[in-house]
């Protein structure tokens, strides 16, 4: 099947969004392709979500649209979806691209390939230490293939495969550009999102087959390397992935990214008129968000511990408020939002009293603006907010500054010290007093949590392989084992002392009737004098979540 001879509006907006379902079945392939020891919701996460804030944008138009339409609606859904360093370049990408074509009402191949090389100039000039072997290699190599292409035929299918050919060889040759893909036995992950782009060019253009994602499971990575790179997709040291909006005058850009270079790496700030799209890895989390209120107005802060990054896509697409029956009678004096993952705990922290859930996990936060609304629609005069999670945590304090209401945050870092928090909850009490007395009862508990490695690495405690049980603490790594029963009486082992009185037992997914039992029996044998309390939380990826009193 041959393709169009130009592309339509229409076409663009198809190529999109089969570009988005690309992205969607490949997730889980690009995320093996990270080399982090944890699961985590990096790179194809962070793309498909992009994507998906694209297509949102499209989809809102007529079926009439101009072309110029289309085009801002590319530019402006990649900005302000933009999600991790991989999506923040893919944004500065398609607005490459949608510049091109904005002007235009029908895409010739001239036109497509010059698209893609401006792709490239605009993904290179926002990335502040470019380094090749990276989507970077990858995009120029596309916008090479597509010019050779051109030259000697306008025809869009065979620009498209020009494209494609040349960026998938690309993508081939990553690993010999940075060592740690080839310790690793990988290609890129940002590089591999990318050419299913050109995939769905070449689909449309051309009428090529869709590619069919492999199996997660047949992405064989080598033990993760720790030496970082320096480049905007380095294996870092640096802990904390900052992200924002930013609202300053576009003269003020280039000293804004002179800051940053001081603080960190993988820098790569996006966008034009106004309104741009910051991503850096950092150790100084204050200092990256000062330099944005130095020039202008951040918003929309995401702050993520790159060490600790775990994907529950499953309980939160982007922390969408959970929907459920609201009390009747007049709102309390103080009513507490919570954000939450898991059914099972989300049935906890409401028969608890909690007046609104939202659901939101490590590594997909919910946003300010998400949590504004259930402040606002708790009706109270004051709300305390239970962030549950140290990543959420910067989001939850701007919520006060954007509402008429009083707002506290007690910033729990873990569901297990919400709990705990909402024992001292009096719902006709002032905010004030709820939030000290809740951080208060917050701090007293020890939380930790054991889930399943997914890769090989090196830790103070000794060796971890894929698929060993790990038990951690705010401490770090403190078991590991290859059963989770054993894993968990040795976490405990470390944690409880003869000062503890209650231990809380949260049950997710993969715990069993089994190991719960030989957990409380091992406590009742090891730590007569301390009592257990076992619930059904559905948390994902954590087959088990503790408190210790």
């Amino acid at each position: 099947m041959s393709g169009p001879a130009t592309l339509s509006p229409t076409h663009v907006a198809q190529i999109l969004k089969t570009f988005r379902d690309l992205l969607r079945s490949h997730q889980e392939v690009v995320n093996r392709l990270n080399v982090y020891p944890v699961p985590d919701g990096d790179t194809g996460t962070n793309m498909a979500l992009t994507l998906e804030s694209v297509v949102a944008e499209i989809e809102a138009l007529d079926a009439s649209s101009s072309m110029a339409s289309v085009c801002k609606a590319i530019s402006h859904g990649s900005l302000m979806g933009a999600r991790g360093n991989s999506g923040v370049i893919l944004s500065q990408m398609l607005r490459g691209i949608a510049e091109t074509f904005t002007s235009l009402e029908v895409i010739d191949g001239v036109a497509l390939a010059t698209a893609l090389s401006h792709a490239d100039v605009l993904a290179r000039r926002a990335v502040v230490r470019p380094v090749e072997g990276t989507i970077l290699s990858v995009a120029k190599a596309a916008g090479e293939g597509a010019t050779d292409a051109a030259a000697s035929s306008a025809s869009l299918g065979d620009v498209a495969r020009g494209a494609r050919a040349k960026a998938a060889e690309a993508l081939a040759y990553t690993p010999e550009q940075l060592p740690v893909l080839k310790r690793a036995g990988v290609v890129d992950s940002g590089g591999t999102g990318f050419v299913l782009l050109l995939d769905a060019l070449c689909h449309h253009c051309a009428g090529d087959a869709l590619p069919v994602s492999p199996s997660p499971d047949s992405i064989k990575l080598n033990a993760m390397e720790t030496t970082p790179h320096g480049g905007h997709d380095a294996i870092t040291d640096l802990r904390y992935e900052v992200m924002y909006l930013l609202e300053a005058p576009d003269d003020t850009i280039a000293a804004f990214k002179q800051v940053w270079a001081g603080i960190g790496d993988s820098i790569v700030v996006v966008g034009g008129d106004g309104i741009y799209n910051c991503h850096i890895h950092t150790d100084d989390v204050g200092a990256a968000v000062e330099a944005a209120i130095e020039v202008g107005r951040p918003k929309d802060i995401r702050v993520t511990d790159l060490m600790e990054q775990v994907v529950e896509e499953r309980w939160v697409r982007e922390g969408a408020a959970e929907e459920r029956e609201e009390p009747a009678g007049p709102p309390p004096a103080t009513a507490v939002v919570a954000v939450v993952s898991g059914d099972g705990i989300g049935r906890i922290f409401g028969s608890l009293g909690v007046a609104k859930l939202v659901k939101g996990g490590q590594s997909l936060n919910p946003s300010t603006a998400e949590l504004v609304e259930a402040v606002k629609v708790t009706g109270s005069a004051g709300v305390v907010i239970l962030p549950n999670n140290k990543n959420i945590i910067p989001v939850a304090l701007q919520v006060n500054d954007l509402v008429d209401v009083k707002v506290s945050v007690v910033a729990t870092q873990s569901m297990v010290e919400g709990f705990a928090a909402l024992l001292s909850y009096d719902p006709d009490a002032d905010v004030v007093s709820n939030a000290a007395s809740m951080r208060e009862m917050a701090s007293s508990v020890v939380a930790a949590e054991v889930t399943k490695a997914v890769r090989d690495t090196e830790v103070d405690l000794g060796s971890v392989r894929q698929g060993d049980w790990i038990g951690l603490s705010g401490e770090g790594i403190l078991a590991i084992a290859d059963s989770l029963s054993v894993c968990v009486t040795k976490l405990l082992d470390a944690l409880v002392t003869e000062s503890h009185e209650l231990i809380t037992v949260i049950e997710g997914e993969g715990s069993s009737a089994a190991d719960t039992r030989r957990i409380s029996e091992w406590l009742a044998e090891e730590h007569p004098g301390v009592s257990v309390e076992v619930h059904h939380g559905g948390q994902p990826l954590y087959p088990y979540l503790f408190g210790i009193e």
